[in-house]
Parts: C-alpha cells; structure tokens; sequence
C-alpha cells in the first residue's frame, strides 16, 4: 500500500510563500492524478488542485489559481505544491491524495498523508 508523506508547511506572512512536498513511499503514487486538498479550521475538505500521473495536466480551484502551482518528479516519487501570494485565508492542513484504482469517479481519492500545518498570518 502506498503511503504519502507530506512536508514544507510552516509559518508565513501574507503574500509569502511555501513549497508543500510529498513523498510517496513502497513506489509511485497509485493510479493516475494525484491531489491536493487543504481543511481550514471548522470547516470541510477543500480541493485545491490535481496533477496528472504524466505531469501534463493540472487543474485547479478557483481560489487558488494563478497562485499555487503543482508539480511532479516520477523519478523522486514527490510531488509538490508551490503556493505564493498568500492569504490567511489559505490558513490550512493540506493534504496530498492518491487513488489506489482508476475510480470513475475523477474526485474520489482513497489515498491519504497525514497533513502539513500551513498558517499565514496577516
């Protein structure tokens, strides 16, 4: 079973930047894209972007577009998450996610680190 490490979140002020690694361990990161959410507190699961398994293709949440910025490297078996600008807003754990089969259901991840502490102060 693939297990996913997150890594990268800290402390910033508004309009820094952090880069969130994610390790994917015992291999690749299961089938097909591979997800970033975030949960603020008191509040649920948001989507914040995928990356294809090939890397050409990327899409993002409207909050955080022209912002964030994910990325892979197939050989380290990590992927990223690249976020400027920030807002305190984007006060979150983050998340990666994979999915161990190719659901049909292009959301549905079953694949889960434990989160990174991302917090932006204003």
């Amino acid at each position: 079973q693939v297990q996913l490490v997150e890594s990268g979140g800290g402390l910033v002020q508004a309009g820094g930047s952090l880069r969130l690694s994610c390790a994917a361990s015992q291999g690749s990161f299961g089938t097909g894209r591979t997800g970033w959410f975030r949960q603020a507190p008191g509040k649920g699961r948001e989507f914040v972007g995928y990356i294809s398994r090939s890397g050409s293709t990327t899409l993002y949440a409207d909050s955080v577009k022209g912002r964030f910025t994910i990325s892979r490297d197939n050989a380290k078996n990590m992927v990223y998450l690249q976020m400027i600008s920030l807002k305190p807003e984007d006060t979150a754990v983050y998340y990666c996610a994979a999915r161990s089969k190719p659901y049909t259901d292009q959301m549905r991840y079953d694949i889960w680190g434990q989160g990174t502490q991302v917090t932006v102060s204003s």
